[in-house]
């Protein structure tokens, strides 16, 4: 370590500096937003967090990004909104307290007066006066209320249906919280398939508003992102076709995407586990019906995910019934079969062997007929082997399904569908759809991949649903004056998970009069899925201490949507669909004028260890306690900027805080070198550090809106550097350069050290927080280069580099080149056999001998 670096490590205290000015924040409310303010505003907002510990690695990470954001909009002049809650209901609170034997709300609470301390430790721009926990009344109050205005309005209904079981956590999942392996995203566990009575949200309503909004936010939210939410509502366009039944007086109604293949349907098949199912077959023999029962429950114990892989051999049972096909009159048989489930469409699809490679391998393993009725045109897929040739399989049958074993699905000319014949595929579904209409039989429809909302769950903490059961089986909403509904303590009750809520055990709290005639009733037993919570907390924020409403609307005007939303790209699907879903909701009931609740998204990356996701288990955790205790924050958060892009991983084993340390110390050190006054003449500085400094920041606010922090932070190094030489040097610091140079340096260095900053600041002699100062701007005539650096290479090698004039002649820049030492070393006794001068950037000598 150099006498300089030993000086700067032993008058740089982190600690002393922290607590100073976390302290003055504090007093001041230095990040409390001014309701008078009348600058132009922003809403820069973390996804909150959960309290289940304190706050780790990944926490450092996202909200020193989110926290550079809010900084560096104060800074440009605007009235920044930086808000901080805890996202507090869920299971993993339940579970610990059940492990614990205690009630949630202590160890929930206990946790989160945890991460405060450290979030404050961590000197984030929060405004701390708007706080919130969804797991107080006074916040899960507002999310009955929006239950309510869902339920008024047709959003929130109650049916039975196969839905999602967590074995372990023994409550239902919504499908976004089944893991492609099929296993829950909370316990690990397999799902299962199980009937209850559930409540929704009518979340398939606005399918259409949420996939077509999604063209607003290109640009603006990652790409991933928004190819995943278009992928996760997956709208198909197509027709909707009504088959008649034997002996069934309602049709069959059944989507399909390739309503021109009609002709060529040759059976139907239904999901086992759908209402039609059970209806069918009841109406089979006793035989079928025992076959059936097998069967069901054999699918019963097969996940949704090994239902629809491809590959699996195909299953299914015939229910010895049949549909009528519209198109020709045909008599199709009903089968029952694994690969369609309930939820699609309308649990029944018509089955297109020739043209559908599901259907294709299933009429194979059954012997159905295939009817080729689009002719592609399609090469041959394979050579023919001799086996086939000896059984007589001919070249012209290479394209026949029923030989190749390979469904037709390209484009084509229709042929064997009566009227279609010739058509193309898009004009003959044009026809289909005229004929199915004029005939009452069909219509132009589409279908989603995405499922309504499922909201109910089996468990304590999370909200009460607001609803009250009679007697008879009616629902009654509780009045709006009754909310919120508490939860009750949880003495007595055993909040082990065992299929039901808790709640339905407290008997005291279910038990309650019909608020229409005050007949015995019971409350509603579950409670919301926590998503909930987080679909319109941004809101709440607004109006975090008004008991009246859950927002004020015109606070929402003034403020909303959030500018910048910043958090982990795996809320890509669940939280951000949700969250748009009910801002869209709140927009058609009048309360807000926006239809989407994020304007900008900016997602971060992992923080990983040795290339691995941090855990005990692993024994690779590092803790975000003892680095803070051991780097301070700003070495922290600057590390975290400087590691590389936001959206990208960061592995702990190859940065490096200490260094970062060492940094800050320098720029530190800067500030108290600074002779010159507060209001020195910045015409008198030294030209060439000037020039740094206003390239420096010409360049920082756009690297820094585009979320290149890293590239701001070796900016900044360079700039420290630069300046560090010219103090040291015939320059000194009285120079008033220097001194712009070192404000310049604090104020930028404020967005990710914001503690050494602020004392920077004051060192040189300002008395207001950096926090609020704003940026110089970049004088254009300092821009202009005045000087030029030249490349001498010899035989191709980089062997010195000059400055000198932009207007320098070739002729001038080949004679200094060639008076360089060390290009004159490199040359040595060899002979110059050329010499390439491209003034005044390159200069390239080729020798020999």
């Amino acid at each position: 370590m150099t006498d300089v670096e030993t000086r700067e490590q032993e008058t740089y205290d982190f600690a002393r500096i922290q607590e100073k000015w976390q302290k003055r924040w504090e007093e001041e409310g230095t990040f409390q937003v001014d309701p008078s303010d009348r600058r132009p505003r922003k809403y820069v907002l973390d996804m909150f967090p959960y309290p289940s510990g304190d706050l780790h690695m990944g926490h450092a990470e996202a909200f020193a990004f989110g926290d550079i954001v809010a900084r560096y909009w104060r800074q440009q002049g605007f009235n920044v909104l930086h808000p901080i809650g805890w996202d507090s209901f869920g299971l993993p609170a339940e579970n610990a307290a059940i492990k614990r034997g205690v009630d949630p709300r202590e160890w929930t609470y206990a946790n989160i007066d945890q991460q405060k301390t450290s979030f404050k430790r961590y000197g984030a721009s929060f405004d701390w006066t708007r706080e919130l926990h969804t797991s107080d009344p006074e916040y899960y109050k507002w999310n009955q209320w929006l239950f309510l205005k869902m339920y008024e309005k047709g959003l929130a209904y109650r049916k039975d249906s196969w839905v999602n079981w967590d074995p372990v956590d023994q409550t239902v999942l919504a499908n976004e919280q089944v893991l492609p392996d099929g296993t829950s995203e909370r316990s690990g566990a397999m799902v299962v398939k199980k009937k209850l009575t559930q409540w929704y949200f009518k979340i398939t309503d606005y399918a259409d508003r949420l996939l077509d909004d999604l063209n607003q936010l290109e640009g603006r939210w990652p790409s991933k992102v928004l190819a995943m939410q278009r992928n996760w509502i997956g709208r198909s366009t197509g027709a909707d076709v009504d088959f008649e039944i034997e002996g069934r007086s309602e049709k069959v109604t059944v989507f399909t995407t390739r309503p021109d293949t009609l002709y060529g349907v040759t059976f139907m098949v239904v999901a086992p586990d759908s209402d039609l199912a059970a209806e069918l077959v009841a109406g089979s023999s006793a035989e079928v019906r025992m076959r059936f029962q097998d069967y069901l429950e054999q699918v019963q114990r097969t996940t949704e995910i090994e239902r629809q892989d491809a590959s699996r051999p195909k299953t299914g049972i015939p229910l010895d019934r049949y549909a009528i096909n519209p198109a020709n009159g045909e008599r199709i048989p009903i089968w029952a079969a694994d690969y369609v489930l309930a939820d699609y469409g309308h649990g029944a699809v018509m089955a297109v062997p020739a043209h559908d490679q599901r259907d294709l391998d299933f009429a194979r393993t059954f012997g159905l007929p295939i009817r080729v009725v689009v002719d592609t045109l399609a090469p041959v897929t394979g050579a023919i082997s001799l086996a086939d040739i000896e059984n007589g399989v001919d070249e012209t049958d290479t394209i026949d399904p029923a030989v190749t074993g390979v469904a037709l699905t390209g484009d084509g000319r229709l042929v064997n569908s009566g009227p279609l014949d010739g058509l193309s595929k898009q004009n003959a579904i044009r026809r289909i759809i005229e004929q199915l209409e004029a005939a009452g039989t069909g219509r132009a429809a589409k279908t989603y991949r995405l499922r309504d909302w499922l909201i109910s769950r089996q468990r304590f903490w999370g909200t009460p649903i607001p609803i009250i059961h009679g007697e008879d089986g009616s629902l009654h909403p509780v009045p709006e004056d009754q909310l919120p509904v508490v939860l009750p303590r949880t003495e007595g009750l055993d909040l082990k998970p065992k299929g039901q809520s808790p709640l339905a055990a407290a008997t005291d709290w279910v038990t309650v009069e019909n608020p229409v005639d005050g007949s015995p009733a019971r409350r509603d037993p579950d409670t919301m899925d926590t998503f909930v919570d987080s679909s319109w907390y941004f809101l709440r924020f607004l109006s975090a201490n008004d008991d009246s409403q859950a927002f004020d609307p015109e606070e929402a005007d003034r403020w909303a949507p959030v500018d910048q939303y910043v958090g982990g790209v795996e809320h890509a699907i669940l939280h951000l669909l949700y969250a748009r879903f009910v801002t869209k909701v709140l927009f058609d009931l009048g309360y807000i004028n926006f239809t989407e609740p994020f304007s900008a998204v900016l997602n971060q990356g992992m923080v990983l260890m040795d290339g691995e996701k941090m855990s005990k288990s692993r024994g690779n955790l590092v803790e975000f306690a003892s680095e803070l205790t051991s780097y301070g924050a700003d070495a922290l958060r600057l590390t975290m900027a400087f590691a590389g892009p936001p959206e990208d991983d960061i592995d702990w084993a190859d940065v490096s805080p200490a260094g970062a340390s060492k940094f800050l110390a320098r720029a530190w050190r800067l500030s108290g070198d600074v002779t010159s006054p507060v209001d020195v003449d910045w015409k008198t500085g030294d030209a060439a550090l000037r020039r740094a400094t206003h390239r420096f920041l010409q360049d920082a606010p756009g690297l820094t809106e585009a979320f290149k922090f890293n590239v701001v932070v070796a900016r900044l190094m360079e700039l420290v550097n630069t300046t560090r030489k010219a103090v040291d040097s015939g320059v000194g610091p009285a120079d008033a350069a220097v001194r712009e140079a070192t404000e310049a340096i604090a104020l930028v260095l404020s967005l990710f050290a914001p503690h050494v900053a602020e004392e920077m600041w004051e060192r040189l002699g300002y008395t207001d927080s950096i926090s609020s100062h704003g940026w110089r701007k970049a004088n254009p005539k300092l821009l202009v280069e005045s000087q030029v650096t030249a490349i001498v290479q010899v035989d191709g090698k980089v062997r010195d580099r000059v400055d000198v004039a932009p207007t320098i002649s070739p002729e001038d820049l080949e004679a200094l080149a060639r008076s360089s030492e060390a290009v004159k070393r490199a040359i040595g006794d060899r002979q110059v056999v050329n010499v390439i001068v491209r003034a005044p950037r390159v200069v390239n000598i080729a020798t020999k001998g």
